[in-house]
């Protein structure tokens, strides 16, 4: 088993939030022999358990996740350390003879896996700083539009609510006086060195996405999103401009608490950007060569998937 393990191939389950990827792939667990290494920017960091969907300790105990509270929210984490955090868990998974399940909806850490990084420059925290004060003082929007002016291929692709992707597309061009996509184009370094198997699951329509996220917005509410956030926002070292007080939900209750927006406004932004989150994340789906595509509300679809990991992992 172990040396058959050595050669399959690492599979990776995506798609977009509150599409179900997560309860598919526990019922893999209890159905196959993977283990589960988590492809999110968010639930690496600790205290942030409710607003990341975050499995809670019970359903952990049955299917450990392997990459999740790794990272204190003052830190931040990148998709080259996340592709070095990676290969370590795959590959110890495989000396286990275990067979990995890379799972989540991070696209760019996805991509990174695939395709390998460009050598981009570090970050710089004084351009880094004079983004964020064009940001503060003009919006996002002012970012979006700088980008677009040196490199209209990024701005295209990444949208003005997507501010860490924006910071760092303006930071590499002011650093380096090239376009982050022209730097990506003309080198690629540590592709993957083995065949990834990418599957997707989304729902069956939009409407039905929505309704999920809706739904799930609401009762991560009830569950203590606003307590959770509040316990961060108390301990006076994190702000606003640290990624992981930037994502979805958590933005939008840091406003709150900070009296910007009313509870009501912060419950309608927050569902807001978590479809627009669904959206940027399905439309990288749509350009993913090779994708497997399951309907994530078909009871057929585990199976289907079950199936498929066997035949490719033979």
């Amino acid at each position: 088993m172990t040396q058959q393990m050595s050669r399959a191939p690492v599979i990776c389950l995506m798609g977009p939030t509150a599409s179900g990827k997560t309860a598919l792939a526990i019922e893999l667990v209890q159905r196959l022999p993977v283990d589960i290494v988590s492809v999110d920017s968010a639930q690496v960091y600790r205290g942030m358990d409710i607003g990341t969907g975050k499995p809670d300790a019970e359903t952990l105990q049955r299917a450990p996740h392997r990459l999740i509270d790794i990272l204190d929210p003052a830190e931040s984490y990148s998709a080259a350390r996340f592709c070095r955090d990676a290969w370590r868990e795959i590959a110890d998974i495989r000396a286990m003879g275990r067979m990995p399940l890379l799972v989540g909806g991070t696209m760019l850490y996805f991509r990174a896996l695939r395709d390998g990084l460009s050598s981009l420059p570090e970050a710089d925290p004084v351009i880094r700083q004079q983004i964020i004060k064009l940001a503060e003082s003009d919006g996002w929007g002012a970012v979006h539009r700088q980008l677009a002016a040196v490199d209209p291929q990024a701005a295209e692709r990444i949208h003005p609510n997507d501010p860490q992707r924006l910071q760092r597309a303006l930071e590499v061009f002011l650093i380096t006086g090239r376009s982050m996509s022209a730097l990506q184009a003309t080198e690629r370094a540590g592709a993957a060195p083995e065949n990834l198997v990418f599957l997707a699951v989304q729902p069956s329509s939009r409407k039905l996405l929505h309704e999920r996220i809706e739904r799930r917005f609401h009762e991560m509410l009830e569950d203590g999103l606003v307590d959770e956030v509040r316990r961060l926002y108390e301990r006076g070292d994190l702000s606003l401009h640290l990624p992981s007080i930037r994502s979805v939900g958590y933005r939008q209750v840091w406003q709150y608490l900070d009296g910007e927006i009313s509870f009501d406004a912060m419950v309608e932004r927050g569902i807001i950007a978590t479809r627009q989150l669904a959206k940027r994340q399905v439309t990288w789906l749509r350009s993913w060569n090779g994708l497997r595509n399951f309907v994530s509300d078909s009871s057929d679809t585990p199976d289907q998937v079950l199936n498929l990991i066997r035949a490719v992992s033979m």
